[in-house]
């Protein structure tokens, strides 16, 4: 029997939710082949099956957050047929619920629950368990028709009169409250509830925006950061790229940006300038031998740094193809947990979206990160005359606990040098 994990997607995860099983238990799977899904604050990705076998055993449901490295599931041996059992005896505890929860005749309402197929959150899922709540009776309002626990509240209030009127109908009329307590749930929801949600629409944050802003907070909370801003001439680098775009497209069958020449620049300046590859450990600094290059990838609602593996030892060409290659399979949630991991230095480019110039947050446990502002073409002075040329702005964002503006200025300094001198060969 094989334990199935929850991968470690990041050094700075220490959580993930399963949000989707590809397979149910006693489903034949094979090696490297789609599992299950999971998001975190760096990646919504399908998480390959480790052997082929049998999906013998799943052991946590949809919509539950749990621990790295937590045992989700396990897999039996191809040939294993004895293997096959644990999946079979699994639902007994269920089954055994409604023998004891007869006399309250909650139990169907709670297995619904648990067995509902679509992705719920925790609280979500608590709430329908707390209540007996039928979750196949709810349709979701979130993002996908996930249902949120503003659906199953609305759908409690609903619920509310007809479910409790039985129980507490004697009580009540002895009183003789009967009146003004039933008027208050269909006369109160009815007309003060539309009167907000016509100005406002409240939907919970996505997994992945939870643990994005939870990563960011703790970075600022964590680093000193300083952003310093150089403006390059990139007019060498615009004529190299016009040069050869076309003959790129056609080898390659992609486009030729200004990125990979800003990572390649990158990359050289890392190597002169080690500190600004390295991180933090305490009161240690930690110098990677590795340059690793983190390139930023929005995503539909979210941003994901895969990580191109020893960048200094690829030309513009090589480095083209990764980040193309990284942000496909990043969109399509198709990347592997290494290629999130392990990452020296980070690069986003805000500029392929006509920014001009921002100040990027530190990926932890990074201690700098480079901002690439849009190119365009702008006068400027050049030998006391007036030119048209290529510009863009290089925003340096560093950890002031390890790196001082002085070493910020020359890396970033050593970064528009290379760029403005470009001499190396694309082709």
């Amino acid at each position: 029997m094989t334990d199935v994990v929850m991968p470690q997607m990041g050094e700075s995860i220490v959580e993930g939710t399963l949000t989707r099983w590809l397979k149910k238990a006693g489903d034949a799977v094979v090696r490297d082949e789609p599992l299950f899904e999971i998001s975190t604050d760096k990646v919504d990705t399908e998480i390959p099956a480790p052997i082929s076998g049998i999906l013998a055993e799943i052991l946590v449901t949809e919509g539950n957050t749990v621990a790295v490295n937590s045992i989700v599931a396990r897999i039996a041996a191809e040939g294993a047929a004895p293997a096959a059992a644990p999946a079979a005896a699994a639902p007994a505890p269920v089954a055994a619920a409604p023998v004891a929860a007869a006399p309250v005749a909650a139990a169907p309402a709670v297995t619904a629950s648990v067995e509902y197929a679509g992705p719920l959150s925790p609280l979500v899922r608590k709430i329908a368990r707390e209540n007996n709540v039928d979750l196949t009776k709810i349709t979701g309002t979130g993002a996908g028709g996930r249902i949120t626990k503003d659906d199953v509240e609305g759908y409690l209030k609903g619920a509310a009169p007809v479910a409790a009127a039985p129980v507490a109908a004697a009580p009540i009329a002895a009183a003789k409250p009967a009146a003004p307590v039933s008027a208050s749930p269909v006369s109160a929801p009815a007309v003060s509830s539309p009167a907000p949600t016509a100005k406002t629409r409240v939907e919970p944050m996505s997994n992945m925006r939870i643990k994005i802003a939870e990563h960011m907070v703790m970075s600022k909370r964590v680093s000193a950061h300083v952003t310093t801003v150089h403006r390059v001439d990139m007019t060498k680098v615009a004529k190299a790229r016009a040069k050869n775009k076309d003959e790129f497209a056609a080898r390659h069958g992609m486009s030729l940006t200004f990125l990979p020449f800003v990572a390649r620049a990158a990359a050289e300046a890392l190597r002169h300038f080690p500190l600004v590859n390295a991180s933090i450990d305490g009161n240690n600094v930690i110098f990677h031998n590795e340059v690793n290059i983190g390139i930023a990838v929005a995503l539909d609602g979210g941003l994901i740094v895969p990580v191109i593996r020893n960048a200094d030892e690829k030309n513009v060409v090589g480095l083209q193809r990764s980040i193309v290659d990284l942000a496909a399979r990043a969109r399509a949630r198709q990347l592997k947990p290494d290629e999130i991991q392990g990452g020296t230095f980070s690069i986003t480019n805000f500029g392929s979206f006509g920014s001009v110039f921002a100040t990027p947050v530190i990926n932890q446990p990074q201690v700098a990160i480079l901002g690439v502002g849009t190119v365009e073409k702008v006068a400027a002075v050049v030998d006391d005359g007036i030119a048209i040329r290529s510009q863009c702005y290089l925003a340096l964002t560093f950890d002031h606990r390890l790196i001082d503006g002085a070493l910020g200025d020359q890396f970033t300094g050593k970064v528009k040098s290379i760029l403005e001198n470009w001499s190396e060969e694309v082709l």
